[in-house]
């Protein structure tokens, strides 16, 4: 943790303070998350890895387009970093439409439909892990123009790193089918989704524990399972 006076400017408020103030209490469940990370993620990397290349044929051979998507988001004391995904859309998809994807996305490839459903997408990040770019459990990253948005309380949640799953993602696992078929699906993320999503965030940084950071993962694996 950094010391608070070190802390970027928009984040020395009363409302990041108190979440600020419990995360100073586990710095060793903090120390111990961290190497968790890289242990597991180099494991699962190797396990993992001629998986990852039948997928990135199957991606190659189904639509035209790069393997991997790389978007800017936003990690840990406000810090930017490129996040890694196998591309699930068409080429240059955020020019076609807004940043977050509705049910029935027309932009999504065959491929990537069944790849986001079981969250195969998904596991490039373990590249991020190993970087320290994000941890396993942790608010999910959201890109800059969402974060500019953030009040003073939401900007807690970039006092960690960004995770690959988290309460919200489980709550919100069916997020596509919630803005299906909205006028603004933008503006009804940053107005109506957002803050819910950040309630369960901030209530993660309240409960953080190391053993707590598994009993998300166990829930994330049933919640994909089904």
């Amino acid at each position: 943790m950094r010391s608070w006076e070190k802390l970027p400017a928009s984040f020395q408020n009363d409302s990041v303070k108190k979440y600020y103030e419990i995360l100073c209490h586990k710095t060793v469940s903090l120390a111990v998350k961290r190497l968790f990370d890289i242990l597991v993620a180099l494991v699962l990397t190797v396990i993992a890895l001629p998986f990852m290349v039948i997928i990135a044929v199957w991606i190659k051979c189904d639509s035209k387009g790069s393997v991997f998507f790389l978007q800017r988001r936003v990690t840990t004391y406000g810090r930017v970093f490129r996040i890694v995904k196998f591309r699930t859309m068409v080429t240059d998809a955020e020019q076609l439409g807004t940043q977050v994807t509705v049910g029935h996305d027309s932009r999504i490839t065959r491929a990537g439909r069944f790849l986001r459903k079981c969250r195969l997408d998904e596991l490039p990040q373990l590249f991020n892990v190993l970087k320290g770019d994000m941890s396993f459990v942790g608010t999910r990253p959201e890109v800059e123009r969402y974060v500019e948005r953030y009040t003073d309380e939401m900007r807690a949640t970039l006092l960690m790193p960004a995770g690959i799953t988290s309460l919200a993602s489980i709550r919100f696992k069916d997020e596509e089918k919630l803005l299906d078929g909205v006028e603004n699906p933008d503006e009804v993320y940053v107005n109506e989704v957002l803050p819910q999503k950040m309630q369960y965030n901030l209530e993660y940084i309240s409960k953080f524990h190391f053993l707590y950071d598994m009993k998300i993962m166990w829930m994330t694996f049933f919640a994909v399972l089904q």
